[in-house]
């Protein structure tokens, strides 16, 4: 099998552009074979506990357990069609005292499910303590705008002020809820065991003389690997758990998906609040050279999508997984599961990104506020003319009119006359005076306890991830 992995052949974007080299690490092929070579010493080892191997056996094998040869792997598989087995020969043949005990009453998915269990964790592991440090820094933005007011949209359309950090918070607290998840998942991640090709442990009872020798053989080679299993299995572990897996991830993609797409929203010319850290030598577009597009956003959204759908493929194998098994996962796997985390790494990198470099415009806020406040504002002036005496439902309608009077006006780039109208309508000065109504429709103020709210879980969140 002749092998170039150059650009002068397809490469995944996965191999060079997305992900990070530590996960790259985990899910290579590499990685992935001397974990089965670890758990090949470990089986070997337990083996020899019972006194079906001797120690020197052990010995050989670990002296070898990190040389691995790929492409003298890779040349047998052509031949044999089999690629665990195509590596338990090459194994074997550098192991001349011990290659003839290798895969001693194993079936393919004792080696391949629990190396594969323990991919996941390693990958979680990664996902997790980068998740926990964009989280930190989403906090710290919550922490720090929690009183920097701003227009809240609603529908798309301007609504009422809120504030950035509050904004933040909402970030944050999905983010924390990912976290949870993951961690939780991450808790329950198990092996198949060795439990054989049906998953009764047959072959095992039957190399060690019974059902208890048996599981004292799994339960010793499980301790040396670190690993629970699953109380029962087929072939391989429960195909759930990836479903599991890959969906928790999906829950994370979706958060910052929204995250991204606010920004993008934020960063059009029109609204201009946020944009993205830009680069003295950064190119924006090839034929506008003023364009600064918001294209870690807009990456973080095109990759989320793809992890969203990964789930489908995670349930399809799972619900698949008839009787005691069937090979038809097997091609997806080496697919979906690299590409959920590398993805999922790679909107973890931006957001971190984003997250420390976000400018924020606060002359933007404010000409929000100037521009679209008094509208919402209009709910204060409502409340306090109805303190007054005034009749709700009359005087809602009275505001309407003049709201949707004034419209027009902003829309064209002119200033409000929204102030000038309340004021001259006899309907509101009934209750209002004139003079109080520009204060009323000042909506800076008119956040609510957004701030107390973004402050608290910013500060709960921060202590948590401190261990506090």
């Amino acid at each position: 099998m002749s092998e170039r992995f150059d650009h002068e052949t397809y490469l995944s974007p996965f191999t060079w552009r997305y992900g990070s080299a530590e996960l790259r690490a985990v899910w290579s092929e590499a990685h992935k074979r001397r974990t089965w070579r670890r758990i090949w010493v470990a089986v070997a080892r337990a083996q020899a506990a019972q006194g079906l191997v001797t120690e020197a056996q052990v010995a050989d094998l670990l002296a070898s357990v990190n040389k691995v040869d790929i492409a003298a792997a890779h040349a047998l598989e052509a031949e044999l069609q089999h690629d665990l087995m195509a590596e338990v020969h090459v194994y074997a043949g550098q192991c001349p005292v011990g290659g003839g005990i290798i895969h001693l009453g194993c079936t393919s998915m004792d080696i391949e499910d629990n190396a594969d269990a323990l991919r996941l964790r390693e990958s979680l592991d990664v996902v997790i303590a980068k998740l926990r440090a964009v989280l930190r820094r989403t906090c710290e933005r919550a922490r720090d705008l929690a009183d920097h007011a701003t227009m809240g949209f609603t529908h798309l359309q301007p609504a009422e002020p809120t504030t950035l950090g509050y904004r933040f918070a909402q970030y944050a607290q999905d983010l924390a809820e990912d976290l949870r998840t993951l961690e939780d998942v991450r808790a329950r991640v198990r092996g198949k065991g060795f439990k054989g090709a049906t998953g009764t442990s047959a072959s095992y009872a039957e190399l060690f003389g019974g059902i208890a020798a048996a599981r004292a053989f799994e339960d010793a080679v499980l301790a040396e690997l670190e690993l629970p299993a699953f109380e029962v299995a087929t072939q391989t572990y429960p195909r759930k758990q990836d479903l599991q897996v890959v969906t928790a991830l999906s829950g994370l993609a979706q958060s910052l998906y929204r995250f991204a797409y606010d920004l993008r929203l934020l960063q059009s010319p029109p609204i201009g609040e946020w944009s993205e850290p830009f680069g003295a030598r950064q190119i924006g577009s090839s034929a506008m050279p003023f364009k600064k597009n918001p294209i870690n956003a807009e990456n973080m959204d095109s990759l989320a999508r793809l992890v969203a759908s990964l789930p489908r493929v995670a349930w399809d194998n799972a619900a698949h997984s008839h009787l005691e098994r069937t090979l038809d996962d097997s091609a997806n796997r080496r697919v979906m599961l690299p590409q959920a985390f590398l993805a999922s790494d790679e909107l973890l990198r931006r957001a971190d990104r984003l997250m420390s470099g976000l400018v924020v415009d606060a002359a933007a806020s404010a000409r929000l506020l100037a521009t679209y406040g008094p509208f919402a504002a209009t709910e204060r002036l409502l409340m306090e003319a109805v303190k007054r005496g005034g009749d709700r439902q009359a005087l809602h309608e009275v505001v309407r009119r003049h709201t949707l009077a004034a419209w027009p006006a902003v829309k064209a780039g002119a200033p409000s006359p929204l102030a000038a109208s309340l004021a001259g309508d006899v309907a509101i000065t009934a209750y209002v005076r004139a003079g109080e109504i520009p204060e009323l429709l000042d909506a800076s103020a008119h956040v609510g306890d957004a701030p107390e709210r973004a402050r608290a879980l910013a500060e709960r969140l921060l202590a948590t991830l401190t261990g506090g």
